[in-house]
């Protein structure tokens, strides 16, 4: 690949998302700024491009759809209801998939959790183990053991999970969280 080759406009905003699951170099935080903005141009660009396409869209087409109660998370998770989270720690209720973050700073395990999560909820999964560690080790409080239950209130984590509550002594104990994730749109029980 030739050294002074200009990136696309896709390679460039694969290319921020990727700058952003990192930690800048020291001196190198103006280069991330200035892919934000681009990042922001870019998506301004496909939202008016999105909207010129509605509008010219045939006018069958723009009558509005009749009108359906979305169904908006309330972004409280409650926890798992003791019954399942007894069959869950005897074995009775497998757990599906797991994460081990241990060792990861916060912005990489918040992204690596996310893409985790999501993978997961495609795939129709619905009890997973995330393991954030205790963080006793060198005197801290945990870094992730607090933040992780502090990013299932964002918005990007929210329609995801359904539940969580800490886990069974053998799974990880106050290290480690039972997730429910929520169902995917248009799945029943």
């Amino acid at each position: 690949m030739a050294k002074d080759r200009k990136l696309s406009s896709d390679e460039r905003i694969l290319w921020g998302r990727v700058a952003r699951s990192t930690r800048p170099m020291p001196g190198k935080t103006d280069e991330l700024t200035a892919l934000d903005a681009f990042l922001l141009e870019a998506e301004a660009a496909a939202e008016q491009e999105k909207a010129e396409k509605q509008k010219t869209a045939s006018p069958q087409l723009q009558q509005p759809a009749p009108q359906m109660p979305a169904k908006q998370p309330s972004g409280v998770h409650h926890p798992l209801e003791r019954p399942v989270k007894r069959k869950i720690a005897k074995g009775k209720l497998a757990l599906e998939a797991r994460i081990d973050l241990h060792g990861m700073v916060q912005s990489e395990a918040h992204s690596f959790l996310l893409d985790f999560l999501i993978r997961a909820h495609e795939r129709g999964m619905r009890h997973v183990l995330v393991i954030t560690g205790k963080g006793s080790s060198m005197g801290s409080e945990g870094a992730l053991k607090r933040a992780v239950p502090l990013w299932f209130s964002k918005p990007e984590f929210r329609f995801l999970i359904s539940s969580y509550e800490s886990a069974a002594q053998h799974h990880g104990g106050e290290g480690a969280l039972y997730i429910r994730l929520s169902r995917r749109s248009g799945e029943t029980s």
